[in-house]
């Protein structure tokens, strides 16, 4: 499910930039192997005019790096592309040539394709021959998500696998379930919380749900076992008081209501039905209390717990 007005480019170059080295973990371990972990410089955003479309083009991510044991540094050349392109194999080589121009080291250049269709192969290759000689081959590194089976990623300890399950090749009634391993692997990875909250909000952008799923959803967190199923909840209440704050910033009512219902399904996953004398108490809980109720929740067992909190706030 496309979402309109997602900003993919920023959503990529942050993560990578961010888990770089477990990008290269994940995807390409090998080169990972060789790199000297503390030679790594992330180098100036590089602007070309692109002649064939008659507009300016920005290199998406450009990292500096050593192998262990040498001097010699290379460049790491990282684009994400968020749409089919006729003629990509052609642009990305025009950048490698106008980089391998201005610096002179060798460049190693990784695509990331991450559009949901078609389902094809794209190419990785650029040549230019004739019948009797081949002048040029150029060959990129290819990464296309909507090709990859996310079951292959849900047992690799890597933050990168946790965001990128999410844009992989998914049935619509496999939706609830990635979104479930993509949370429950983020979970045990134990990350800071900035990185924690980059992360999580990769995987909402990408897999938002609808109303059934949504339910679907606190089903299967339900199932998990408790000392996993805690640290999800974390997450899931960090995007409720995300969308609380959004709410009250942007003056949007509608936004607070939904968080405030999910308090309170969330409540009822935890402590069962509540009594229409409860519900009401709730109901006029101020946002503030419902962000504290939304946090105090993952520790209640019992309909008490929660009336024993209404009684003190």
């Amino acid at each position: 499910m496309e979402i309109e007005q997602i900003d993919h480019d920023r959503l990529f170059k942050e993560l990578i930039a961010t888990f770089f080295l477990e990008f290269l973990e994940l995807f390409l371990p090998e080169l990972r192997s060789t790199i000297d972990a503390n030679s790594i410089r992330f180098l100036q955003q590089e602007y070309f005019a692109d002649l064939t479309a008659g507009e300016e083009k920005i290199i998406d991510l450009l990292v500096e790096v050593k192998q262990s044991g040498e001097d010699a540094a290379f460049l790491v050349h990282l684009e994400a592309q968020s749409t089919p392109e006729s003629f990509f194999a052609r642009r990305i080589f025009f950048y490698f040539a106008r980089l391998h121009q201005k610096f002179l080291q060798r460049i190693y250049p990784i695509v990331i394709f991450s559009f949901d269709k078609p389902y094809r192969e794209e190419s990785s290759t650029y040549t230019v021959e004739f019948p009797n000689r081949k002048i040029l081959e150029f060959n990129f590194e290819s990464i296309q998500l909507n090709r990859l089976n996310w079951r292959d990623f849900i047992d690799r300890p890597n933050p990168v696998a946790a965001a990128l399950m999410s844009k992989m090749r998914i049935a619509p009634e496999d939706r609830v379930r990635v979104k479930v391993e993509c949370l429950r692997l983020l979970a045990t990875l134990r990350l800071d919380p900035a990185r924690t909250k980059l992360i999580s909000g990769f995987v909402d952008t990408y897999l938002k749900l609808n109303a059934t799923e949504t339910q679907a959803f606190q089903t299967e967190i339900s199932r998990i076992e408790p000392e996993r199923r805690e640290g999800i909840m974390e997450i899931v209440t960090s995007w409720m008081q995300e969308g609380i704050e959004q709410g009250i910033e942007q003056g949007i009512e509608q936004g607070i209501e939904r968080e405030r219902s999910l308090v309170l399904r969330l409540l009822t996953k935890r402590v069962g039905a509540l009594p229409p004398e409860i519900r009401d108490r709730c109901d006029q809980l101020s946002i503030d209390q419902m962000e504290a109720l939304g946090e105090a929740l993952l520790e209640f067992t019992s309909l008490t717990d929660l009336e024993t909190w209404l009684a003190e706030s």
